[in-house]
């Protein structure tokens, strides 16, 4: 059976998908949740695509230029659009991280902690 990426986008409203189950393709395991996505899985398919060349050439913005059969200056602001996406989401992680920390140390609340999740998400 061959395996397509799964989408990162919702197809009715572009809001970003979260997976809710995973199944052992083995034996058929699921395991049911709200899991978060890693920023790079988030990327849409072009985007992911391109990341997948970027670290196959090892970096090389002269072999992504000729994998991808354009000009240097479109590589590098196709990998340069990729990486400030990629950015984004980091960062939007990191400040969902940086509010559960500011929980934990009991600076805010569990009301303030949620809106400001939900404000982010």
């Amino acid at each position: 059976m061959s395996r397509i990426a799964a989408p990162s986008r919702c197809p009715s409203c572009n809001g970003l998908l979260s997976p809710v189950k995973y199944v052992c393709s083995d034996c058929g395991t699921e395991v049911t949740g709200d899991f978060s996505v890693c920023p790079a899985c988030s990327l849409d398919a072009e985007n992911r695509s391109l990341l997948e060349l970027f670290l196959f050439a090892r970096g090389n913005l002269k072999a992504v230029q000729r994998m991808l059969g354009v000009s240097y200056p479109t590589a590098r602001t196709r990998i340069e659009e990729m990486f400030n996406t990629l950015e984004g989401r980091m960062e939007a992680k990191e400040t969902s991280i940086n509010v559960l920390e500011r929980l934990h140390r009991g600076e805010i609340s569990v009301g303030d902690a949620l809106e400001t999740l939900n404000e982010n998400a």
